[in-house]
Formats: structure tokens, sequence, C-alpha cells
């Protein structure tokens, strides 16, 4: 049985067109594709830090995806993830904080 992966992305279209490059990329290497809701091995979530309202929601983001997903490794990246990788590993249950000019290459992390 394949891993199952969920992707919870906030902000932009360049974001949104990220993370749909993220979930084929998984696809490909066999990871089973759940909604963000359903529980998944692997949850990443791609944050955005245009404001404080959007780095509160994107930590918001972060711990329900936790919440969700009590024993999946926890993946972080994006533009607040960019920003503040220090407090963003604090947040309990955040496994990696990816940088934005890292996410390309996210499967490598996950070897």
């Amino acid at each position: 049985m394949s891993q199952t992966v969920a992707i919870a992305t906030l902000g932009c279209k360049t974001n949104q067109f990220e993370s749909a490059a993220i979930e084929e990329q998984l696809r490909q290497a066999g990871y089973t594709i759940v909604p963000f809701e359903e529980g998944a091995d692997l949850v990443v979530v791609n944050t955005c830090t245009v404001t404080a309202r959007t780095d509160a929601q994107s930590r918001n983001l972060i711990r329900r995806a936790r919440r969700l997903n009590l024993h999946a490794r926890i993946i972080v990246t994006g533009c607040y993830a960019q920003v503040e990788p220090e407090e963003i590993r604090r947040i309990p249950g955040v496994a990696m904080v990816i940088g934005n000019d890292e996410k390309k290459d996210l499967l490598r992390y996950l070897a």
C-alpha cells in the first residue's frame, strides 16, 4: 500500500500552481493523494506571508494539520516558511521546513 499525502495551500495563484506541481510529483512517485481532512501519512502545508493575518492563518493551518493527522510527517513550505523557518520549527508536529527555493525538490527531502 502506498503512503498517503494531503496538501493544504494558502495564498496566491503561484502557491496554487506550485501545490498542484508538488501533488503531481508525489503522485508520480507512488504516493496516494487524499483530502486534507481525511488524514494522511504525509501532509504538505504551502504557506503565505502577505500580512500578519496570513501568517496567523498559516500557523493555524499547520496546527490543524497536526490535529487531523496526529502521526503524519508535516512538511511546511511556501513564503511563510521562507521568512520564518525557526518560528515554524517550534510548532509541535512540524517535521521539516522547506523554503521556496527548495520546494521543487521536495521529493529529494523525502528520500
